[in-house]
């Protein structure tokens, strides 16, 4: 390092290392009396560093936690250590989030203790997906091999019903109805599995999310979501993302489609659309060298009683779903397709709050027509 690389770093002050850092964290004392919290550390705990600085660790993170006697053990010890998986409870937040803590000791001339938290909620969510992809695959893999050999035999069963309506005494009609609708219905489930085999490549271009978002309000407005309250808050400066406009409206309406199914029984049912740039977050993908940016955000979010919790870490499964008739290959459909477009989706739900946020790459080297940016706006 040559010597005036070496003074430019020794100007640089140490908080504002630590502030441009994008985890949490706090900066202790030996009784664990909170010194100094980052800019992350505030969005984290959503209090400012003023506040946070009153207070001490235990006062902050739930009673019992693995954190409070890490950081004794570190300030014993005086060597770093790393608790993963540590549950996070907090005044601060409802929720319990899960995270990897590092705790090492700042100098060997006080006990100082830096903490630093890497939460896991966005990487534990990538990984069910590719579990879910994986459940995907296997499906397709099925449905590829039987749909000829089922769909055979069915055409048959059809026909013979239909001839049965038009032979049978009328009070028997009914039920040779009933064999037809039966049919037609297998028939359909199969067709819809049989969706995940297309492995064809998707014509893309840039496209305008906002545009796609509004065709996909207008028609929720005039069909399933009827009589419920839209709310849109869109960044008009987002960038285009690289998609196929069709399997974009496909994706975005099954989710509006779903949160109306479940607001029914809701008072004053609320669906909530919201756009933003977030930079940040990158994910490594199989066969691609660098880690992908997915920067766009997208939101759907409604006010119904929520996803039952021993259903959400399988929600983007196949053949898992909450609704009586259904066949649970919406959300895997999803899914599917924000893979293909390079995305991710999540699911965050409670009682009176359920957030489907998907993360999409921006299209490379495209820019918006002065048009697109005017369709595009929000309305």
């Amino acid at each position: 390092m040559n010597a005036a690389l070496s003074a430019d770093l020794a100007a640089v002050p140490s908080t504002a290392v630590l502030q441009a850092l994008p985890q949490p964290i706090i900066v202790l004392d030996e009784t664990r009396q909170i010194l100094f919290v980052n800019y992350a550390a505030e969005a984290f705990f959503g209090a400012s560093l003023g506040v946070l600085t009153r207070q001490r660790l235990d006062d902050l993170i739930a009673f019992g936690s693995p954190i409070i006697s890490l950081v004794e053990t570190v300030v014993q010890r005086r060597a770093p250590m790393t608790e993963y998986r540590v549950r996070i409870g907090s005044s601060r937040f409802g929720d319990e989030r899960i995270a990897d803590v590092f705790a090492t000791p700042l100098t060997d001339a006080d006990h100082r203790v830096a903490v630093l938290i890497q939460e896991r909620t966005m990487a534990d969510k990538i990984d069910r997906q590719m579990v879910s992809r994986g459940a995907a695959r296997s499906v397709t893999g099925l449905a590829s091999m039987l749909a000829h050999e089922i769909k055979n035999p069915l055409s048959g069963i059809r026909g013979a019903a239909q001839l049965l309506e038009q032979s049978v005494p009328a009070d028997e009609i009914p039920l040779a109805r009933l064999i037809r609708e039966e049919t037609d219905r297998i028939v359909g489930l199969i067709d819809r599995v049989e969706v995940f085999g297309d492995e064809r490549p998707m014509e893309r271009e840039p496209i305008n999310i906002h545009i796609v978002l509004d065709r996909v309000k207008l028609l929720a407005r005039n069909g399933v979501a009827r009589g419920i309250v839209f709310y849109e808050e869109y960044d008009p400066s987002l960038p285009p993302v690289f998609g196929n406009r069709d399997q974009l409206i496909q994706v975005f309406l099954n989710l509006i489609k779903n949160a109306s199914e479940a607001l029914e029984r809701t008072q004053k049912p609320e669906i909530r659309i919201t756009t933003a740039f977030r930079p940040g977050i990158r994910i490594s993908v199989a066969g691609v060298a660098e880690r992908i940016s997915l920067p766009l955000e997208i939101v759907i979010e409604d006010n119904g009683p929520g996803v039952p919790p021993d259903i959400l870490p399988f929600l983007f499964d196949p053949f898992v779903t909450t609704k009586t008739n259904g066949s649970g290959l919406g959300l895997a459909l999803v899914a599917k397709i924000v893979g293909d477009h390079g995305g991710v989706i999540d699911c965050d739900s409670r009682p009176g709050r359920t957030r489907f946020r998907i993360l999409l790459p921006v299209a490379s080297g495209a820019f918006l027509t002065p048009v697109d940016a005017e369709e595009g706006s929000p309305k």
